[in-house]
This record gives structure tokens, C-alpha cells and sequence, in this order.
């Protein structure tokens, strides 16, 4: 039996149709479950007794298990249990510009970056829309606030999991339910090119994120196995017609790693592969774990990194550090429950 949360409002509008009943029906089963928050659909009084028993029978309400929450200034990070006991995580940052919600597409992840902690642990499967949206609905439950940023960048890469991922957003969009805007939605991708074209394809609005992490095939392909089937000489040309396409600007995220790619070298290789791109550069903080040896770059350093980004005129930001007193590090928290 399927999840609810699982349905576009056009899928809903089908299903009633399908059932003998008005599709407005499907405009009032959205409004309990996003605008109202209902958990069950007994609560749904303005629909008829026999409709809800239908609905009972059709579709579950079932909400994650929150296994674990930990706590450090301006980030919560919760562990979810789905399901079939599977496990995921789900980040709350407190910006000054809202409250931003990182969001896992997986259960582990194929890419194999070789920093990366949620990597570690493979695959086991995709994530449904329900078990994205509920990372959504249960957080906003138990914080008592209201997500204004969803981005898709935890566990797993979203486009290895492309048609579950676009529906979730399309759920997140949809103005009789959630309600979130286009463009407080952001993508990250590895760089599966064939996938980023499907996404420029679809003339959205919602942002896209590279996950870069070096300026040339060599470093790229020992920090990210994704780069031998697309390297640099496919990616960025397909990032540009993205920018020509969508007219949006891209964003490549820039993990610091202290001797690796952080040096003069790679900014000046960096400004040369980005130079007359409508982009910027967001360079992260490592969130060190014990299970790599990769250390976070020096604040001297980044700064260096920064400066020459900079006087090349390419936009660049250096993200706040969160969560130094939990375990930050995405897919850190799973792995810690999964190996005790």
C-alpha cells in the first residue's frame, strides 16, 4: 500500500476521478494533509464517510520513526527509521535569511567520494517522494517552525534518483500544499550529465548545485569516481549551456581539504575552468570523521583560497561552519547507528 504523501495534487485528482468521485476532492484531502498537518485521515471531516474508509483502504499515513536528534547552535540533525528499518538523516540549519532543511534522496549512496561519510555505506535503495516529504512534515512537527529552504544534499546524489526526487518537488511547489517557492529549492549533483540535461530540460526555477571539490581530472577523478564517466571537458560545457538554457545561476560547492585542494595551484586551475560563468563558488568547511584521513583546510588557507577567487572576480562565499559538537558530517550519524 502506497503512502499518501507519495501523490502529486494531479495524481490525487486522477485517483478520485478513477473512483467515481470529484476531483476537487483531491484539493481537500491536500489542504489536511499540508495546510492543516492532519495524521490520519479520520480527521479529514469534510469528506464523506465512505470516501475516507476508500482512503483508508487505498493509501497509509505512516510518519518516520525519529531514532536520534542531536543539538549544536543554529543546526539539529535527526535521524529518521523508515519503514523497512532502513535509516536516514535530515539536517535544520538556522540561517539569518530562514530556516533551511537538508534533505536525504537515499539510503546510502553509489558515488563513492572518497571524503564522503554517507558514501561509505552503498546504496541499499531510493528514497520514495512520501519518505522525503516526511522529512519535511516531522521536523517542521517537532521544531515548531516553518521551513523556508529545502535543499536536497544529504544522504545520496538526487539524480540517481531522479523521478522520485522531481515529484517531491513538485510536491514541495504545489501552491495548495506545502507551498514552498522554486527558487528555495536547491539540487546538488555530483555531475551526472545526462541527468543535469533532463533537469534543464524541464525550465524550472529550482536551483542547481554542483558538488566540484577540484579544478582539474586528475585530483577530481581520486576525490570523485564520477569524474571518469564525465569529466571535466563534458561537465562543463553541459554547465554552460544549463546557464544559457535556464538562464540561472549554477553553484559549485567546494569542499576544503587541508593539502589536497586547497593550495594557490587550485584556485588559479579553478578561476581558469569557471572564468565568464554565471556562477559563485561556495567553499565548505570538512567536517572531519574518523573513518577518513582528510583534514579540514586551515581558516588561513581558505581565506588565501578566497582572496584569489576573488581578485579573479569569480562570486565566492565561504559557508558557516555548523554542527562541530555533533556528528555533522553527512550520513554520520547512520553510520554510527549502523555499525554501534
Amino acid at each position: 500500500m502506497k503512502s499518501i504523501y507519495d501523490f502529486t495534487l494531479q495524481e490525487l485528482e486522477e485517483y478520485f476521478i478513477k473512483i467515481g468521485e470529484k476531483k476537487f476532492k483531491a484539493n481537500q484531502v491536500y489542504d489536511w494533509l499540508y495546510k492543516k498537518r492532519v495524521t490520519s485521515f479520520d480527521e479529514m471531516t469534510n469528506l464523506k464517510k465512505e470516501v475516507i474508509e476508500k482512503l483508508k483502504q487505498d493509501f497509509t499515513m505512516e510518519e518516520l520513526v525519529v531514532l536520534a536528534k542531536q543539538k549544536d547552535t543554529d543546526v539539529e540533525k535527526y535521524l529518521f527509521g523508515l519503514s523497512d528499518h532502513q535509516k536516514v538523516e535530515a539536517v535544520l540549519m538556522h540561517h539569518d535569511y530562514g530556516k533551511s532543511l537538508c534533505v536525504s534522496t537515499e539510503v546510502g549512496c553509489n558515488m563513492g567520494c572518497a571524503f564522503c561519510e554517507s558514501g561509505r555505506l552503498k546504496k541499499v535503495r531510493n528514497l520514495t517522494p512520501s519518505e522525503m516529504v516526511l522529512q519535511l512534515l516531522q521536523i517542521e512537527k517537532l521544531s515548531h517552525l516553518r521551513i523556508t529552504h529545502v535543499v536536497l544534499m544529504g544522504i545520496g546524489e538526487p539524480f540517481d534518483n531522479f523521478s522520485n526526487v522531481m515529484k517531491f518537488v513538485e510536491i514541495l511547489k504545489q501552491p495548495k500544499g506545502i507551498e514552498l517557492g522554486a527558487r528555495h529549492i536547491t539540487i546538488s549533483t555530483c555531475g551526472i550529465v545526462p541527468k543535469i540535461k533532463e533537469f534543464m530540460n524541464l525550465q524550472d526555477q529550482v536551483n542547481l548545485a554542483i558538488s566540484l571539490h577540484a579544478p582539474n581530472n586528475e585530483l577530481r577523478n581520486k576525490l570523485m569516481p564520477i569524474n571518469k564517466a564525465y569529466p571535466l571537458e563534458v561537465l562543463i560545457p553541459t554547465l554552460k549551456e544549463y546557464i544559457e538554457k535556464t538562464h540561472r545561476r549554477l553553484t559549485f560547492e567546494y569542499i576544503m581539504l587541508k593539502n589536497v585542494n586547497d593550495t594557490e595551484e587550485c584556485a588559479k586551475e579553478l578561476c581558469e575552468l569557471l572564468k565568464g560563468m554565471n556562477c559563485y563558488v561556495n567553499l565548505i568547511p570538512y567536517n572531519e570523521t574518523s573513518h577518513f584521513e582528510f583534514q579540514k583546510s586551515d581558516q588561513k588557507q581558505v581565506m588565501k583560497f578566497y582572496d584569489s577567487l576573488k581578485k579573479n572576480k569569480i562570486n565566492v562565499t565561504v559557508r558557516r561552519e555548523f554542527g562541530s559538537k555533533v556528528m555533522a558530517a553527512c550520513g554520520q550519524l547512520r553510520s554510527h547507528h549502523e555499525e554501534g
